[in-house]
């Protein structure tokens, strides 16, 4: 069936439909952010909750042993980095007396080969450290901002565990009858694609920060259990993580090894490492689900950054992944869902059409007939 309004005007109504829903998601990310990760939390834990409610534990209290050890987990992971962060600091002293005298022969050899006097590049310092402050300020109000996650998660996800059915049941009755089908498949999809994003998150996460780890301490970087975690961490965001993780390390073999041997041996260990992630780890353990290519994963993992800081970052790429697998048991939103996959076809449908008309004409022609030269 023909569209009823002109293509000009179905856009600029998108357009508006998408700046309002920026708009809604910036302006409520106080509330949405821990809601959103509540949800997929939820999602995660749900397979515990279901096999203590099947040994017969009550509801309530299966739901609150399933966030205890959830809490555990976590507590514990946050220990054990407190403590690698506590042997950090307490060298902190000698990593700034060694980074202040790096940073004079630096400005030493700039005057040497430059010109520049030191005044000029203590003018420079300055201003580069007045741009960084309002970015300081923003990283404050996140890791607030986190707090209150902290705080907050815990209980969207005791009560979005406990009113599971109710939820559901509200999904099931919005739409008609003859789409019963469809709604329950896209539920299936949708969560067994968050659970698999989630485990094989956690899974990457740990090899990762294995294999940073070893290469590390065989390299003799100080610090390597922290570094090696704080990289898989970062790791999490595609494409920028993997840059950000190696300048940690590069940064402290900088300032405490002589020469630049250690720092090479650095980034070539992290770029097999990236290579072995990349190709073996996330096609395999992380996206086996739902693949998104890697034009939209940047562009959505920006845009997430964009609007919802560091949290967006990381709820960004599954979020993606839930929209596709709506898109793709909607037929007028197929295309979209194609475009956010990594299958890409080897003729566009332009090309296969004029391939078909050539064939076409040459049924049509006679045999034996030659075209003209």
């Amino acid at each position: 069936m023909p569209n009823k309004y002109p293509f000009y005007l179905r856009c600029t109504i998108i357009l508006l439909g998408l700046v309002l829903f920026t708009y809604i998601l910036f302006n409520l990310r106080g509330i949405l952010i821990p809601l959103a990760f509540a949800i997929f939390l939820a999602i995660l834990l749900n397979p515990l909750s279901n096999l203590l409610q099947r040994w017969k534990v009550p509801k309530t209290l299966s739901i609150v042993l399933t966030l205890l050890v959830a809490i555990l987990v976590f507590v514990g992971i946050g220990f054990f980095l407190s403590t690698q962060i506590a042997t950090f600091t307490d060298q902190l002293p000698v990593l700034k007396k060694k980074s202040a005298e790096l940073a004079t022969k630096l400005q030493q050899q700039v005057t040497r080969q430059f010109g520049m006097p030191i005044q000029k590049q203590n003018q420079f310092m300055a201003e580069a450290e007045a741009g960084l402050k309002p970015l300081i300020g923003q990283a404050l109000g996140t890791v607030m901002g986190s707090l209150e996650v902290v705080f907050l998660l815990p209980v969207y996800t005791f009560l979005f565990l406990y009113y599971k059915t109710l939820i559901l049941d509200f999904l099931f009755d919005v739409f008609a009858e003859k789409n019963i089908k469809d709604v329950s498949l896209i539920l299936q999809k949708v969560k067994a694609a968050i659970q698999s994003y989630m485990f094989g998150l956690l899974m990457e996460g740990l090899i990762v920060a294995t294999l940073n780890t070893l290469a590390l301490m065989i390299i003799g970087v100080k610090y390597a259990v922290l570094l090696g975690i704080l990289g898989a961490i970062l790791n999490v965001l595609p494409f920028i993580g993997g840059i950000m993780a190696v300048i940690l390390p590069l940064f402290i073999a900088t300032i405490t090894k002589d020469g630049i041997h250690t720092q090479l041996e650095v980034v070539a260990a992290y770029i097999v490492i990236q290579f072995v992630d990349n190709h073996f780890l996330v096609p395999y353990i992380v996206s086996s689900k739902v693949k998104i290519n890697a034009l939209i994963s940047i562009v959505i993992v920006l845009l997430g950054g964009a609007v919802w800081g560091i949290s967006g970052m990381f709820l960004s790429i599954p979020f993606i992944g839930v929209l596709k697998i709506i898109f793709d048991r909607i037929p007028e939103l197929k295309p979209w869902g194609k475009l956010l996959g990594d299958e890409v076809p080897v003729y566009h449908k332009g090309q296969l059409r004029i391939k078909a008309q050539i064939q076409q004409i040459r049924k049509i022609l006679p045999a034996g007939t030659k075209r003209s030269r």
